[in-house]
């Protein structure tokens, strides 16, 4: 969890009516470890406390609330600045010069890479963070899913004006839905990011043949 309060604290603190956020705070908690501080990283959101920030954050509980309201504002603020990096990624893969595949693949590796790290620094923290039903956090997330698939869809319709806006918009739901299926398992990070590649490469390059569905002339 240390990996993830780094970024917590360096971003907290947005609100007019919060105290800024101290530069010492953020490079003490990245350089930190979450064992030393006696915090599990598999406690997950609903059971970490003030107290378990405050300690990571070699702050006192509170200081610790000039800075967030609560612990559900906390973790708000830290999903959006996640969210908000890998959609930043996701724009930059699209700008960069490549074919469609290399773009598209780009785009889905910031998806991708999001979860990966979640789950490999705290997997307790991965779906009480990103999941559609979490509270906190769902319309951040619901949000963030909206731009993928409309940074995929104009994408696609950009590079195969063939396609109708429709067809590319499956697409990218074919895209995200393949992503998502990745996610599941994590255990391996290498395998993930090889068969989202070849996965890719596999649709895209299927958008040559005549969909089962398209009826002869």
């Amino acid at each position: 969890m240390a990996a993830l309060l780094g970024p917590l604290i360096t971003h907290i603190g947005c609100s007019n009516r919060l105290r800024p956020v101290p530069v010492g705070v953020a490079v003490h908690v990245e350089d930190g470890h979450i064992a030393e501080s006696g915090t599990s990283p598999h406690t997950g959101v609903r059971r970490s406390t003030m107290d378990n920030i405050a300690r990571e954050a070699g702050m006192s509980r509170p200081a610790v609330y000039q800075y967030v309201r609560n612990k559900q504002d906390a973790f708000r603020r830290l999903a959006a600045r996640l969210l908000d990096a890998a959609l930043a990624d996701a724009r930059a893969a699209i700008a960069t010069p490549g074919d469609l595949t290399e773009q598209l693949t780009g785009v889905l590796e910031a998806k991708l890479g999001l979860a990966a790290r979640l789950w490999h620094d705290s997997p307790a923290h991965a779906a009480e963070l990103l999941g559609v039903e979490t509270r906190q956090s769902a319309d951040l997330v619901e949000a963030y899913n909206d731009a993928m698939r409309d940074l995929l869809t104009s994408a696609i319709a950009t590079t195969r004006p063939d396609l109708s806006k429709a067809d590319a918009g499956e697409v990218a739901e074919l895209l995200l839905a393949f992503t998502r299926g990745l996610e599941a398992d994590l255990a391996d990070p290498e395998a993930p990011a090889r068969r989202l590649r070849h996965g890719v490469a596999l649709l895209i390059a299927g958008l040559d043949h005549d969909h089962p569905d398209k009826e002869a002339p």
